[in-house]
């Protein structure tokens, strides 16, 4: 019976969740589900002076919002700081460490040379093989790892294939600093064997790590999880996605408007494909993702893209759905949380109301709740709006406000019946009455249908707003 698949999702707590880290941890979380396995969440704290709670918190509420759950405890990689020093030790009794004492001067001067030579800086080995009886007694060394200086350090990958390393390549890295805290490779092969992880999916950026990793696996005698290193996201323009792009964390594209469930599908999409499928479900995700279909190229964020998908997903919300969506949006929203305090049953059926006809509009939630803000309360009308609310509309508004008056049943139908009655008998085009009415009550030029707005308005409310400029 094979073991169970064990993947875990490490960021480190120096920023909000990036997209590219929603991705990975998206591919780790899907490749779990379809083998029935377990995700767990390391935090990589191990930068002490740059992890901060507040970053924590932002990539488990980013990892929540995505319904990326995890199983188990969060792990933090610093809490474990004295188990990854006794491996260090263990490495430098079996002959795989030692101590190095080197200065920042003499250090320094490697850096110098290499950079005079026109090479890659590597540490050159001054105490690989040097009596530490002739160490000097004012320096704190650190540990280093004894790489291998010959032959090749070969990573079958399961998206970049076989990928080889000459040795001569790596140097040998420090795993403990003089301080005796752990550093990055070391702490990351630890850990992740003492949590029994089988698959390591992440960032191609990290392919000279899974080199590193993979001589200390060996050097202790350990299995070498499976790899998989996923291309990287890239900017419209091909270049690797920055903060010039617009590039964001999770939080952000929460505040614009993004349905999660959209999220999910168009950050799948980003290096991975079944097909000539663009829309998937939850549940189609997890029966068909398999890291064979995970492409090797860069792939590029393309948020017209995201707004496009992100509209179909608003569109095919059932209404309850989507009201609820958007209640869980308010808080992230400007001004929402004002109008999170209006909601009550009538409002709350207003909405319901009016849902089919704001949701054809919206590609976002932000949309969705501007769009739906002139249910809530009357609103001051744009510049776009203030121009039909000239004389000639005006004097519309006064012309056919007897009409609604008049009108009993009050439903979208009737509406348009008898408004669509006195513009004949007015001679005048439905738009020259529909759309001063429209500025009157949403405070715009664009809305959903002027009928759909007055039924969902009631006639009492859709009256008193046109009053407001018929006086």
């Amino acid at each position: 019976m094979s073991s169970p698949v064990i993947t875990r999702f490490a960021p480190s707590p120096t920023g909000f969740l990036h997209i590219g880290g929603a991705r990975t941890a998206l591919f780790n979380w899907l490749f779990v589900k379809h083998n029935s396995g377990r995700m767990l969440l390391r935090i990589e704290d191990t930068d002490r002076e740059r992890s901060t709670p507040e970053a924590v918190k932002a990539i488990i509420d980013g990892l929540s919002w995505l319904g990326l759950g995890w199983d188990g405890e969060v792990i933090s990689q610093n809490a474990r700081a004295q188990r990854h020093s006794e491996v260090a030790h263990a490495l430098l009794r079996s002959g795989h460490a030692y101590y190095c004492y080197c200065t920042p001067q003499e250090l320094e001067a490697m850096r110098a040379k290499a950079a005079a030579e026109g090479r890659p800086h590597r540490y050159e080995g001054t105490w690989r093989d040097r009596d530490p009886s002739s160490a000097p007694g004012e320096v704190k060394p650190v540990i280093r790892f004894k790489a291998p200086l010959e032959g090749e350090t070969i990573i079958d990958d399961q998206v970049q294939g076989r990928v080889q390393f000459a040795n001569k390549d790596l140097d040998d890295l420090i795993i403990l600093r003089s301080d005796g805290s752990p550093t990055y490779n070391l702490s990351v092969v630890v850990d992740d064997h003492d949590m029994g992880i089988t698959h390591i999916i992440r960032g191609v950026d990290h392919l000279t790590n899974a080199a590193r990793q993979t001589q200390i696996y060996r050097a202790l005698d350990w299995p070498v999880p499976k790899m998989a290193h996923i291309p990287l996201i890239h900017g419209p323009d091909g270049a690797k996605l920055s903060k010039r792009h617009g590039a964001l964390g999770v939080d952000a594209y929460r505040a614009m408007g993004y349905l999660p469930e959209a999220m999910r599908n168009y950050l799948a999409r980003l290096g991975w494909s079944h097909g000539d499928a663009e829309i998937f479900s939850t549940g189609q995700m997890i029966e068909w993702f398999g890291l064979e279909s995970v492409g090797r190229s860069p792939s590029r964020f393309d948020y017209a893209k995201l707004e496009n998908l992100n509209s179909h997903y608003i569109r095919s919300m059932a209404d309850e759905d989507l009201l609820q969506a958007l209640i869980d949006f308010l808080p992230f929203a400007p001004s929402g949380s004002e109008l999170l305090q209006k909601f009550n049953a009538p409002m709350r059926a207003k909405l319901i109301k009016a849902m089919p006809g704001l949701k054809e509009r919206a590609k976002t939630l932000l949309e969705l709740k501007n769009a739906a803000h002139f249910i809530f309360e009357a609103i001051e009308p744009d510049d776009k709006a203030k121009a039909l609310l000239d004389p000639e509309g005006i004097a519309v508004l006064k012309a056919i406000r007897p009409v609604l008056q008049g009108i009993t049943h009050w439903n979208a139908a009737s509406l348009e019946a008898d408004v669509k009655g006195f513009a004949a008998a007015s001679n005048l085009k439905l738009g020259q009455i529909a759309q001063p009415l429209r500025a009157a009550l949403t405070g715009t030029n664009t809305s959903p249908g002027i009928f759909d707005v007055m039924s969902v308005l009631e006639k009492d409310e859709t009256l008193q707003r046109i009053g407001r400029y018929t006086g």
